[in-house]
């Protein structure tokens, strides 16, 4: 089992920034691949992006690449996603996941945080 904890979400100006972090506890952190998810009011949960257990590797949605950064702590078993330039269209629960393997697809991801709320204004 992983226990996953997100913190930092909150209410931004569109065109502000914010910094999500996720505390990981219980198995090996460095062994998995960790996701940042979110949801929406009346939408499905959706991809935002992915960093490889190492750090090395990251993948980010369309709709965030370039204004959000994923990075990773292994010895402090945290992984923070900085949000910049947000818009309110990025209104939504955040959540970060993790994954032996990886991927894009919430499925791929069996272990889940409770979510952070994220609300921009305009």
């Amino acid at each position: 089992q992983v226990q996953l904890v997100e913190s930092g979400g909150g209410v931004v100006q569109a065109g502000g920034s914010l910094r999500l972090s996720c505390a990981a506890s219980g198995r090996t952190f460095s062994n998995y691949a960790m996701g940042w998810f979110r949801q929406a009011p009346g939408k499905e949960r959706e991809f935002v992006g992915t960093i490889s257990w190492g750090g090395s590797n990251t993948n980010y949605a369309d709709s965030v690449k370039g204004r959000f950064t994923i990075s990773r702590d292994n010895d402090k078993n945290t992984v923070t996603l900085q949000m910049n330039s947000l818009k309110p269209e990025d209104t939504a629960v955040y959540y970060c996941a993790a994954s032996v393997s990886g991927g894009w697809d919430r499925s791929d991801y069996p272990y889940w945080g409770q979510g952070t709320q994220v609300t921009v204004s305009s």
